[in-house]
């Protein structure tokens, strides 16, 4: 018996694997970005380097593991934590937790966790806020848009939290290794 595929659940699965990958290019763009507008740096002490980062040395990121996945895991471990993928290969895994809540982790060519990228659709009143991911509320732009992304060189991995603007908001958390 051939199995019909639900026409309006696998466009959304579509629409949010799509919007994953935009969502990490777009990352990836900024970090560069951010990069390139930092100051050379200079001899400073480990302190200073937290400080700059925006974090407590002693707290560290607010945000550590999606679901107990963490930068480091093989990905064994990240599978059996988040289950089968709906797409899977050497370099990695999707995720389609729900219809509201897609996932996708990145390995390095150990195997092991790079990076790991979750977004949110507009419906998902679980989707988290900047203040729980960052540990710090993050103003709007002038659009409504809201982009934090955070390095955390103690941990040796950086944290990114985007919001589109509009009534219906996606919300893309991502972290990676540094």
């Amino acid at each position: 018996m051939i199995d019909i595929i639900r026409p309006k659940l696998f466009s959304r699965s579509l629409f949010i694997i799509a919007l994953t990958l935009v969502t990490l290019t777009w990352c990836a763009l900024e970090v560069h970005a951010q990069t390139d507008a930092l100051p050379p740096s200079s001899s400073s002490t480990p302190v200073a380097d937290d400080e700059a980062a925006g974090i407590d040395a002693m707290t560290g990121p607010a945000f550590t593991d999606y679901r107990g996945v963490r930068i480091s895991m093989s990905a064994d471990e990240v599978r059996q934590k988040l289950g089968t993928p709906e797409r899977k290969d050497k370099s990695e895994d999707l995720f389609l937790i729900s219809d509201l809540e897609v996932v996708q982790v990145v390995y390095d060519k150990d195997g092991k966790v790079n990076a790991v990228s979750i977004t949110y659709s507009n419906k998902n009143e679980a989707a988290p806020t900047a203040l729980s991911v960052l540990g710090e509320e993050v103003a709007a732009g002038a659009d409504g848009r809201v982009y934090k992304l955070v390095r955390y060189p103690t941990v040796g991995y950086w944290v990114a939290y985007s919001r589109t603007a509009g009534d219906a908001p996606l919300v893309s958390v991502t972290m990676k290794k540094m």
